[in-house]
């Protein structure tokens, strides 16, 4: 399983490494060279993973980062996707995965949005909206981009 070149260690190219697998299907999605998955929540679950939850090792800051960028483009990816396909569970639960990875990215909550609106779920739409609002003016003192703001606009203009 390891080995050796010259004074480091390494895995043996035999050894199945799962980041390795999904790694890889998360840069298919991003291509859009694979087909929608039927086994979805598999595959979201998948990108809902953390890399090596508990260690603490300097190293790891940037590989994190790494992954973390990449599964949630995936994820967003896969949402738009299932969007496209008007499969709107898994879209929302692709979505909702990326929010869980990086809540302030915008992309997330606008497909949530679109997906509700495409659902004509309209008080959802609206509602994710304030409460996207809400948390950026709470955390950071921003707003939402225009083109957000563009989506809910058009719907309600007054009660913004």
């Amino acid at each position: 399983m390891i080995e050796t070149v010259g004074p480091r260690l390494t895995l043996s190219r035999h050894v199945d490494v799962d980041l390795h697998r999904v790694w890889e299907s998360a840069h298919q999605v991003t291509e859009g060279v694979r087909p929608l998955p039927i086994d979805w929540t598999s595959l979201v679950s998948d990108l809902s993973r953390e890399l090596l939850p508990g260690w603490y090792e300097d190293w790891l800051t940037v590989e994190r980062e790494r992954w973390g960028q990449m599964r949630v483009y995936a994820l967003e990816s896969l949402a738009q996707q299932f969007q496209a396909a008007d499969q709107y569970l898994p879209a929302l639960q692709a979505a909702l995965a990326a929010m869980a990875v990086d809540p302030i990215r915008e992309t997330a909550h606008r497909i949530v949005i679109e997906v509700h609106l495409a659902e004509g779920n309209v008080a959802n739409a609206l509602k994710r909206y304030r409460d996207y609002r809400a948390f950026l003016r709470r955390e950071l003192n921003v707003a939402p981009s225009p083109q957000m703001t563009q989506l809910i606009r058009d719907l309600s203009p007054t009660q913004l």
